[in-house]
């Protein structure tokens, strides 16, 4: 008897998703089968549905890669994982293992590395099939739910953060207080930083404050280098741009402190301006960050599960897909969405 499972699909880029019955797969040699949970939705699964970059994902294919479920089934050779645990399915679905990348724990840029919902079919449908060695263990008392936007929002400003260099007690610059920001200055907090918060929205910018933050700037509002360089004594030591603004990266140079580190982690289309005086005579570091290891995970759902860190969520089923993903490409989505599957 074959067994049928719901799942929203990609058939034609920047059409809606067709939510279809298809049967559950089965986890072969080395593979492991996931019943999902829950799993978060995230602006880089709009841009796999859009077909939006260079390399596309190959039609039809199911995104979501912040699936969190039950492993269910094992296949030959499994031992990473065992029926009964609770694992999430991330960006980072494998990897080679053996290349200069992934033996320096650098493993999201590995050549050959293939990732969750784009060239592996990912969370957004009741099961899914993933390799053992690259998801993410889930600490207990974690619940899926709070779970699934951390394996990828989470782990991107967490190992931001880290990218900084910032030590506790210096000072780092969130700019962006959306999905991924206000998870930043959440885990620099509890990583014993000063954090000083850059918005355009005053509304974000109050809820920044209620996060931790210890200064706030209106990107908008008159010379907001000048205002965080007076709030952080002269500039931060790490700026952490998470803002899908090219404004936002010209800005972070003059936001920065002398010998500071100025992380990228947004992506706008497009180029943008490096004053490369400032640059130089300041030696500061201009540094690109790509999700994080597997190392970076587990610390990411460890400073949550002690309680440092809590996503903001909106609960929806996978049947309201559709109009996610239409308030996403419109701004509409203050929180993190996260889809949540029925039990049983």
């Amino acid at each position: 008897m074959t067994y049928k499972m719901q799942a929203a699909v990609v058939e034609q880029f920047g059409k809606p998703l067709v939510l279809k019955e298809l049967d559950i797969p089965e986890p072969g040699p080395g593979q492991t089968l996931v019943k999902t949970e829950a799993c978060g939705v995230c602006h880089t699964d709009l841009h796999a549905a859009n077909g939006d970059w260079p390399l596309k994902p190959t039609l039809p294919f199911i995104p979501g890669h912040e699936g969190i479920g039950i492993v269910t089934a094992v296949g030959a050779g499994v031992t990473a994982v065992n029926e009964g645990d609770r694992v999430g399915v991330p960006w980072l679905y494998s990897a080679c293992g053996h290349c200069e990348f992934c033996l320096a724990a650098r493993e999201p840029v590995c050549a050959e590395a293939q990732f969750g919902g784009y060239t592996k079919n990912g969370g957004f449908a009741e099961y899914i099939v993933a390799d053992p060695n690259y998801v993410a263990h889930i600490p207990a008392y974690l619940a899926a739910r709070d779970a699934a936007p951390l394996i990828c929002a989470g782990i991107t400003s967490y190992k931001g953060i880290k990218e900084t260099q910032a030590r506790p007690g210096e000072w780092v610059v969130v700019s962006g207080v959306g999905g991924l920001g206000h998870l930043g200055i959440q885990y620099a907090k509890a990583m014993g930083l000063h954090v000083c918060a850059v918005d355009i929205d005053d509304g974000k910018l109050a809820h920044a404050k209620r996060l931790g933050a210890d200064a706030m700037v209106n990107a908008k509002d008159g010379d907001a280098i000048a205002a965080v360089r007076k709030a952080t004594g002269g500039g931060a030591h790490g700026v952490l741009i998470t803002a899908p603004s090219l404004g936002a990266f010209k800005q972070g140079v003059g936001m920065t402190r002398k010998c500071g580190t100025r992380v990228l982690v947004g992506l706008p289309p497009g180029e943008f301006p490096t004053p490369l005086f400032d640059v130089v005579a300041n030696c500061i570091t201009i540094r690109g960050s790509f999700v994080g290891n597997r190392r970076d995970m587990a610390e990411a759902l460890a400073f949550a599960a002690d309680g440092n860190v809590k996503a903001d969520i909106e609960l929806q089923p996978l049947s309201a897909i559709n109009s996610v993903f239409h308030r996403l490409a419109h701004g509409d989505v203050p929180s993190r969405v996260v889809l949540e599957f029925a039990k049983g």
